[in-house]
């Protein structure tokens, strides 16, 4: 899972940074944090799946999270 490498690469740097998966990959993803050493930290969990939706019900979803997105890039 490359985006959570990423993230714990960019934190590593002292850029903040998120994932966000679907709830499909959740259990990648905590796995993927605690094996290099981030047990914990937070990221995105999104409906599975997204990849049929249209436009409309994209922006839907979307909308739902940008303020944890935020919270989690500024805390």
């Amino acid at each position: 899972m490359c985006s959570v490498h990423d993230t714990i690469e960019f934190e590593k740097r002292g850029i903040p940074a998120t994932t966000i998966v679907t709830e499909a990959f959740r259990k990648t993803a905590v796995f993927q944090f605690r094996a290099k050493g981030m047990d914990g930290h937070p990221f995105i969990l999104l409906p599975h799946p997204v990849s049929n939706l249209g436009s409309d019900a994209m922006r839907e979803v979307t909308l739902r999270y940008v303020d944890e997105l935020a919270r989690q890039l500024t805390a």
